[in-house]
């Protein structure tokens, strides 16, 4: 597990990340997401000592990653595909991180093959395709057979089979108990792999919630109801109304958009009336749009500028030279 508490960043009078507390679990993958600029990778960066914070802390398994004697072993992470020496090849580069902290060569053919890059493993990485940086990456995160694994955006520059892999990969790994934490701006695709969800908009923490729940408690999520029964639509929506909080559109005859209900609670209602149904379905808003709706005033770099709680966006990258929020 990972733990965070009150996790905080500053660059001079810029916070990058504000007062993090967050408990990522084992057993499922917990997505992050957020702006450019959101704080993300300095996130990742401080649970691994990459960065230090400037309050708070982030541990693992109950510890600081610096008082790790194999952090490999324990934690693994590719936070940016292409760090390593362009001349080495694939197994080059594995083999020193495993002579290195005393990992046997075979685990690097095996990883290899796992990442699909056995037939290429003697080739030099500096020929690599950004996809290819990418496999090798992974597999340097699965070296050491850790509990703990983040990626940082492991998708970029994946074809359709590798994004396809990527996600069966990381929902294996949190099948056998291991906590996987996994940012990405591919919001089609998180919605297929993540359990958990954590958004943060300008470092402070905007939503930490299973992927389900927060799609079926947004505001844009609604039942839609057809009916043959016109004449009784306007009883059916008085119901609907009597408890106040929700809201009926009826964009044509016969049919009604509701929001703050659920189709169950529609349902019951279109019942004791006596009103038929042709249709009855709940419409889930997908991750994308909730997404957008949760983090509209945390855009670092939108079009115009972006005030959030009394506070304009300040820039984050133009006062950082390493490890930029990408």
């Amino acid at each position: 597990m990972i733990t965070l508490r009150e996790l905080t960043k500053r660059y001079g009078e810029t916070v990058a990340v504000d007062g993090l507390t967050l408990d990522i679990k084992g057993g499922r993958v917990t997505g992050f997401l957020g702006p450019n600029g959101a704080g993300k990778s300095t996130t990742m960066r401080m649970i691994l000592g990459l960065d230090h914070p400037s309050e708070g802390e982030a541990l693992i398994s109950g510890r600081p990653y610096s008082s790790m004697r194999h952090p490999i072993r324990e934690v693994g992470a590719l936070l940016d595909a292409k760090a390593l020496h362009p001349a080495r090849s694939a197994r080059g580069h594995l083999v020193a991180q495993a002579r290195s902290n005393g990992i046997a060569p075979s685990r690097v053919d095996e990883v290899l093959e796992m990442v699909g890059l056995a037939k290429v493993a003697r080739r030099a990485a500096g020929a690599f395709s950004l996809g290819m940086y990418q496999r090798l990456g992974v597999a340097g995160a699965l070296l050491g057979d850790p509990q703990v694994l983040i990626f940082d955006e492991p998708v970029n520059g994946l074809d359709p089979d590798g994004v396809r892999w990527v996600r069966e990969l990381v929902r294996s790994l949190a099948a056998e108990g291991r906590t996987v934490f996994l940012s990405s701006h591919l919001m089609s695709e998180m919605q297929l792999t993540a359990d958990q969800l954590v958004i943060i908009g300008r470092g402070k923490l905007l939503a930490d919630l299973p992927m389900a729940d927060l799609l079926a408690n947004s505001s844009l999520s609604s039942v839609r109801v057809r009916t043959p029964d016109v004449a009784d639509l306007p009883t059916l929506i008085g119901r609907l109304r009597r408890d106040g909080d929700v809201n009926v559109e009826s964009p044509a005859a016969g049919e009604l958009i509701v929001k703050g209900r659920t189709v169950e609670q529609v349902g019951d209602a279109a019942h004791r009336l006596g009103v038929r149904l042709h249709e009855l379905r709940a419409v889930s808003a997908s991750l994308e749009q909730v997404y957008m709706e949760l983090t509209a005033q945390s855009v670092e770099y939108g079009t115009g500028e972006a005030v959030s709680g009394g506070r304009v966006s300040g820039g984050i990258d133009n006062q950082r030279t390493q490890g930029a929020e990408a």
